[in-house]
């Protein structure tokens, strides 16, 4: 019997905590709840509240994203003013991972202490560590950002995007048509060592099309939390010649293209790439907009550009309930995988319609064809077996497209109009893993 079966037979009262719907903070160092108390609009608080999780690294010295759990706690500020969702209450807890594969286990028995509805819009790269207690206590991972394989193959998780490997291979798309050579600089851990082969199924494609050389890229190792990336920055130029150095280090990106900008000028002609959540507008803004490093640069993300008359309601949700909490870019892909993931939360629990929401209600409708329109930020999303991609390594994965930007102007816009499907590409990426 699977942790989502044993969870389904429990008596009610066993399913919800009665403590985590009285209190309105939890003292537990890394976990706060918000939206206490009756709804408005709704005297007799007929329907139970819904509690979930949204945890995400904080304060160390590699990957942080902050503004995912504030943007959780900014969306339920707005659903709980407006009545919930559904007339239910939303309470979110927030936990810190730091970064660490116990931080994250950490904050995943956190989440099934406090029997949670969902674990929504988080990120981690442990996936080994925060799956297997999710799992074990049937708790849906809706909409993480994406950054490890176990999100695209664990029986609880629904991705609202591709995740990197996605971003990869239509990077590898992306500058096969323009670029020569390729250096690709990426972290020297697990999740790092699969980046390589997956922008190379995209430099194959564009040599398969005649676009490109198709020539792999020189896979370039890089601590994660380096101070100065100068030797890495040489081999990747040097490498790449007259082509294309792309970067995916997360955070440290900044201080790799710091330390690239830096190199005594060459003469050569290398043009510098990286996917979102490496590099954001931001960043192009802090380094000089039109005048800095990433003028021409390419970008290769899941969602619309920023300025997109899609992120609206975002931004006006921001706008009104973050109350200025600077952690809140909305530029950053966390914060928009963040957004989507509530908006399908707040979707499909409406389309349950029950006075109670438990974790086996969430995962059985989303197991059975719940359907999510996002407002054109991602294309519909749907979780049934039909229509997930099947590759072994990413079998869940439900929307296999990204987008094409560049900066211009200092501005990061749209290269290529729509999304692009690297269904075809990450079929490739796989059959030769």
């Amino acid at each position: 019997m699977t942790g989502r079966q044993q969870r389904s037979s429990f008596p009610h009262n066993f399913r919800r905590n009665p403590v985590v719907r009285a209190l309105c903070t939890v003292a537990a160092g890394t976990s706060v709840v918000t939206g206490c108390g009756v709804l408005p609009g709704d005297p007799g608080g007929s329907r139970e509240p819904v509690t979930v999780m949204t945890w995400a690294p904080e304060g160390t010295g590699a990957t942080n994203m902050p503004g995912m759990p504030a943007m959780a706690k900014a969306y339920a500020r707005w659903v709980n003013e407006a009545g919930g969702i559904d007339g239910h209450e939303l309470r979110v807890l927030t936990c810190n991972e730091r970064n660490t594969s116990a931080g994250a286990a950490d904050c995943a028995r956190l989440a099934a202490d406090k029997d949670v509805t969902a674990v929504v819009g988080s990120y981690s790269q442990h996936g080994n560590a925060f799956m297997a207690p999710l799992e074990a206590a049937g708790i849906p991972y809706l909409g993480g950002y994406g950054i490890t394989e176990r999100e695209f193959s664990s029986f609880v998780s629904y991705p609202v995007n591709g995740g990197q490997a996605a971003l990869l291979a239509g990077n590898g798309l992306q500058l096969g048509g323009e670029c020569g050579r390729v250096s690709i600089v990426r972290p020297d851990t697990i999740t790092g060592d699969a980046m390589p082969e997956l922008l190379n199924s995209g430099l194959s494609k564009e040599k398969d099309k005649g676009d490109g050389d198709g020539e792999k890229a020189t896979d370039v190792r890089a601590a994660e939390d380096a101070t100065d990336y100068t030797a890495s920055a040489e081999k990747a130029r040097e490498n790449a010649a007259d082509g294309c150095v792309t970067a995916v280090l997360g955070d440290r990106t900044e201080t790799f293209f710091d330390s690239y900008r830096r190199l005594p000028d060459d003469g050569g002609n290398v043009r510098i790439s990286s996917v979102l959540g490496s590099v954001g507008q931001p960043l192009v803004d802090r380094t000089g907009g039109a005048k800095g490093l990433f003028e021409g640069a390419y970008v290769t993300g899941w969602y619309p550009q920023a300025s997109d008359p899609a992120w609206e309601p975002m931004r006006d949700v921001l706008q009104k309930h973050a109350f200025g909490d600077a952690s809140i870019d909305p530029s950053d892909p966390g914060v928009q995988t963040t957004w989507i993931a509530y908006t399908a939360l707040r979707s499909v629990i409406e389309s349950i319609d029950r006075d109670t929401i438990s974790s086996a209600t969430l995962a059985h409708a989303l197991d059975t064809g719940a359907k999510v329109d996002t407002g054109g930020l991602t294309p519909p999303l749907r979780w049934r077996y039909e229509d997930m991609l099947g590759l072994p390594g990413f079998p869940r994965i439900v929307n296999s497209e990204v987008t094409f930007q560049v900066v211009r102007d200092g501005q990061l816009v749209a290269l290529k109009d729509g999304f692009v499907d690297v269904r075809g590409t990450l079929s490739d990426a796989d059959t030769r893993a």
